[in-house]
């Protein structure tokens, strides 16, 4: 299962509005299986299952339906990709979650080769390491990245000033008043900062900002900590407390039949769907399942 958590670690967060849930998203889905994360920013919830849950989850929504886990593992990367990229299209399927317990149960409902497809994603409670992995951590080094950042124009600012003051000493005039600007005094700015536009860019309401805003930069770091941590694993040394990896079983047992679940009587003959008769079994979404995070990425501040 480690291919799914290095997957599900390098995939931005996606912004989900159901019903009255606003949620926090990832997933990363293999024709081994598939890890989910789901966050209101109070909590986190995760599940992570092979094809064996799949296959068994399967029968118990689908009876009406025979085809290999691997197949539907297809169906839901075609169902997931588009909400999670937000371009989810009218009527392809429906999604809700309730919450039962500490548990959240994330429904979709669509069809598949003309008959109803249901399918429950049954998220626990993420282990502390787990929020660290893809939370704490990444947004730590985020803070850092940006600060580092802010230094490195602050410092083209002096230069830019002393620019100018040298084009103004050999005699050099502005021709547009209105381009005119003082010195660049960092400790002003920073105090200017702190006072006008603080509350307003640290605002994150319920976390679409930092999804529309910052991902390319989530991704940077949490590719850079996946590097890092390979590279402890290729030399052999033990890992430190800034790379180690969260620790713990992942796997979710197989659940109980979802009693809640829709039921649907059993023909005479059940239809076998075969992988090639899936909508989108040949598609992008389906090769994309292996897909790797570009190799660059660039780190903008956020707008003031």
């Amino acid at each position: 299962m480690e291919e799914l958590e290095r997957g599900l670690l390098m995939q931005p967060w996606a912004w989900l509005q159901l019903d009255q849930n606003s949620l926090l998203a990832k997933a990363y889905i293999t024709k081994q299986g598939y890890a989910l994360l789901v966050s209101d920013l109070q909590h986190v919830w995760h599940e992570q299952v092979d094809t064996s849950v799949v296959s068994q989850r399967a029968k118990e929504l689908n009876k009406r339906l025979t085809a290999p886990p691997e197949a539907f593992l297809c169906h839901l990367d075609d169902l997931l990709l588009p909400l999670l990229k937000d371009t989810a299209g009218p009527g392809k399927a429906t999604f809700s979650c309730d919450r039962v317990a500490e548990a959240l149960v994330l429904r979709v409902r669509s069809e598949l080769s003309g008959l109803p497809f249901y399918w429950n994603f049954h998220c626990i409670l993420a282990s502390p390491s787990l929020v660290s992995q893809h939370l704490v951590r990444p947004l730590m080094g985020m803070s850092l990245a940006l600060q580092c950042q802010a230094r490195e124009l602050a410092t083209l600012l002096h230069m830019k000033d002393l620019e100018i003051q040298d084009y103004q000493e050999s005699g050099a005039v502005l021709s547009r008043d209105r381009l005119k600007t003082e010195p660049f005094e960092e400790n002003s700015f920073l105090e200017r900062f702190m006072v006008e536009k603080l509350p307003e860019a640290c605002s994150v309401g319920d976390g679409r900002p930092f999804v529309m805003n910052l991902q390319n930069l989530y991704l940077a770091v949490t590719r850079r900590e996946v590097q890092l941590r390979q590279q402890h694993q290729g030399t052999g040394e033990p890992q430190t407390s800034s790379s180690a990896s969260p620790q713990g079983q992942l796997l979710n047992q197989p659940e109980e039949p979802d009693s809640s679940a829709p039921s649907l009587p059993a023909p005479e003959k059940k239809p076998t769907v075969s992988p090639e008769q899936l909508p989108g079994w040949h598609s992008e979404s389906w090769r994309s399942l292996h897909r790797q995070p570009p190799s660059q990425w660039s780190l903008e501040l956020p707008p003031s």
